[in-house]
C-alpha cells in the first residue's frame, strides 16, 4: 500500500514537473520574440519540438492564457498576444512601488552574507560594463535584484516581482546596453545597497523606487 502511495505521489510529481518545464519554456519563447505576437501557437508541432505529447502542452497554453501572454479561440486555436508596449511600461510603473516596497522590508531581514553578494555583483557589474559584456551585465542585474527579493521574506512580493522581472527581460537587454545607462545603474545600486547596509528603510525604499522610474525615462529615450 505504501509502496503504492509512493509511486502514485511520484508520478503525479513527474506530472506537474513536465507541465512546469513545458510552460517555463512556452513562456521564455513568447517573452524572446521566438513566437510572433499573433501568431498560432500549434499543440503537435510544439509537442514534436519538446518530446512531449500534447497534454502538457495543452496545459501550458491554458496557464500562458492566465497569464495573458496567450489568446485561446474556442474551435480555432491558440494565439500570442505577448507582451505590448503598454505592458511593458505599466509593469515598470508597478515595479517601482513594489521595489520600493522590497528594499524596505529587506532592510529588517537581509543578512551580512547577502549584503556582501550585494557588494560582489556590483564590482562584476562594474568590470563587465567597462568590457561591455552586456550578456553579463544583464545577469548580474537579475541577480542584484533577486538578492533583495530573497531578503525582502515575503514569498507572494519575491513571486510577484521575479514573474514582472522575467516579463520584460528582453527590453531591459536593450535598456541596458543604451550608451551610459549600465553605468547609472550600478551607482544606483550602490546607493541601494549603501541604504540596506544602514538599515534605513525610508531611503532604500525611495531610492529603489526611483531606479526603477529611471528606466522607465531610459526606455521613452530609447523608443520603447
Amino acid at each position: 500500500m505504501e509502496e503504492s502511495k509512493s509511486e502514485l505521489q511520484a508520478e503525479v510529481t513527474d506530472k506537474y514537473s513536465l507541465r512546469g518545464r513545458v510552460f517555463n519554456r512556452l513562456r521564455e519563447d513568447i517573452l524572446s520574440g521566438k513566437y510572433a505576437k499573433g501568431e498560432e501557437l500549434r499543440e503537435i508541432a510544439i509537442g514534436a519540438e519538446m518530446g512531449v505529447s500534447r497534454t502538457p502542452v495543452r496545459e501550458a497554453i491554458r496557464q500562458l492564457e492566465l497569464e495573458g501572454l496567450v489568446r485561446i479561440v474556442p474551435n480555432k486555436g491558440a494565439y500570442v498576444t505577448g507582451i505590448t508596449e503598454k505592458d511593458v511600461h505599466d509593469i515598470y510603473h508597478i515595479r517601482s512601488y513594489l521595489e520600493g516596497l522590497c528594499a524596505r522590508w529587506a532592510c529588517v531581514h537581509i543578512t551580512g552574507e547577502r549584503l556582501e553578494q550585494l557588494e560582489e555583483i556590483i564590482y562584476l557589474s562594474e568590470f563587465h560594463t567597462k568590457k561591455k559584456h552586456w550578456e553579463q551585465v544583464v545577469e548580474l542585474d537579475n541577480k542584484f535584484h533577486e538578492v533583495i527579493y530573497e531578503s525582502c521574506e515575503s514569498k507572494m512580493l519575491e513571486h510577484i516581482l521575479r514573474d514582472f522581472h522575467h516579463y520584460v527581460e528582453r527590453v531591459r537587454r536593450i535598456s541596458l546596453a543604451e550608451e551610459g545607462r549600465a553605468e547609472h545603474s550600478n551607482t544606483e545600486h550602490t546607493a541601494i545597497l549603501e541604504a540596506l547596509r544602514a538599515r534605513d528603510g525610508e531611503r532604500a525604499e525611495k531610492l529603489a523606487h526611483e531606479h526603477i522610474m529611471r528606466t522607465i525615462d531610459n526606455l521613452n529615450r530609447c523608443g520603447l
